[in-house]
């Protein structure tokens, strides 16, 4: 004979039962669901990559505006003659990236994207570039910037947001200094001082 407390037992047993059943078949269909076939988890090892370090780089950035061979070419004027900040500017480059501050010391890389004028009140740009590296064990390898530079302040600090080759899953900042411009051409070098993470 079942007595009615046994009855609520029972009755309290079972539902819980289902419950934690439902609940079981609920985080199964989600752990199923987050396998797609497009997607899927993978151990890192499997890339090769080991213990992530820190690696800093200094480079010369060399911005020619004018001459028989320019590294920055202007592919969008300004939104207005009148803009004293070259607003909605866009230039091009392929600037050299070289070891030491002249133009004539070694070619490490390019600096490779644009850069707009993105600022009405300062001259202030969003600048998105690859530093391409042509030298030594970086050969062929990017590092991704994308940020904002005030150009005239003494450092300018813009983010590392990804890289290729030796620097896959690249993560870090720039900060750069404006070595020298001449304002007759436009004309700059700036140093870069990278600090990457990367595996």
């Amino acid at each position: 004979v079942v007595t009615k407390p046994m009855a609520r037992v029972l009755h309290m047993l079972t539902s819980q039962f289902i419950v934690l059943s439902l609940l079981t078949l609920f985080t199964i269909i989600l752990v199923k669901g987050e396998n797609q076939s497009y997607a899927r988890t993978v151990n890192r090892r499997q890339f090769g990559l080991k213990k992530e370090k820190l690696s800093h780089f200094r480079l010369y950035w060399h911005d020619v505006l004018g001459g028989p061979n320019p590294t920055a070419v202007l592919v969008v004027p300004p939104a207005s003659n009148t803009s004293t900040t070259a607003f909605g500017s866009i230039r091009m480059i392929d600037n050299p990236l070289t070891e030491e501050p002249e133009m004539s010391s070694k070619l490490i890389g390019k600096a490779q994207g644009f850069y707009a004028s993105a600022s009405q009140q300062e001259v202030g740009f969003l600048m998105a570039m690859n530093f391409a590296f042509v030298e030594g064990k970086y050969n062929g390898s990017t590092i991704t910037v994308l940020g904002r530079n005030s150009v005239l302040s003494p450092v300018r600090e813009m983010p590392v947001i990804g890289g290729t080759g030796l620097f896959r899953f690249a993560r870090g900042y720039v900060e750069a200094r404006t070595d020298r411009i001449d304002f007759n051409t436009g004309d700059a070098t700036v140093e870069y001082n990278c600090y990457v993470l990367h595996y």
